[in-house]
């Protein structure tokens, strides 16, 4: 990502920080590149394990234009899709976990992956979000794929 989508996503993600300022300076000057934010504010993050996590993402993309931001962390252990504030706890759903008010998330610098945690999907900077419901059917189809390549033919 450069130019002025780099830099609105910049903001975009800064301005649910309690101090957006310190934010990125904590981005432009933390060794990792990343930065603590707080969900439910802007967005909410539901964190699917990876093994899900992909396959779901293969299945948005293929269904949507698309997706709000994708995060995967250390060893691809868990991907976090940015969705709707509000969403979390409302959330019900076996092996998903959701970030939602009162949790913090660790975000690299947009367009750039750090300290283990990079963006599969960066932001825009629109405000694009993935739309729970599509993303829970995205799940239930790479979870049906999943157990049709595991059962034996």
């Amino acid at each position: 990502m450069t130019g002025s989508g780099a830099k609105s996503a910049v903001e975009w993600l800064a301005s649910v920080a309690p101090d957006p300022d310190a934010c990125r300076w904590e981005w432009e000057r933390n060794p990792l590149g990343v930065a603590l934010l707080p969900a439910g504010r802007l967005w909410d993050v539901l964190i699917l394990p990876g093994e899900l996590g992909y396959p779901t993402l293969d299945v948005l993309t293929r269904v949507i234009d698309r997706p709000g931001p994708v995060l995967a962390d250390f060893g691809d252990a868990r991907m976090g899709f940015f969705v709707p504030a509000g969403t979390a706890t409302r959330w019900l759903g076996t092996g998903v976990r959701g970030a939602g008010r009162g949790t913090w998330i660790v975000v690299p610098y947009p367009g750039r992956g750090a300290g283990g945690v990079r963006w599969l999907i960066p932001p825009d900077g629109s405000g694009t979000l993935t739309d729970p419901t599509v993303l829970e059917l995205a799940m239930h189809e790479a979870a049906a794929q999943l157990a049709r390549a595991d059962t034996p033919q």
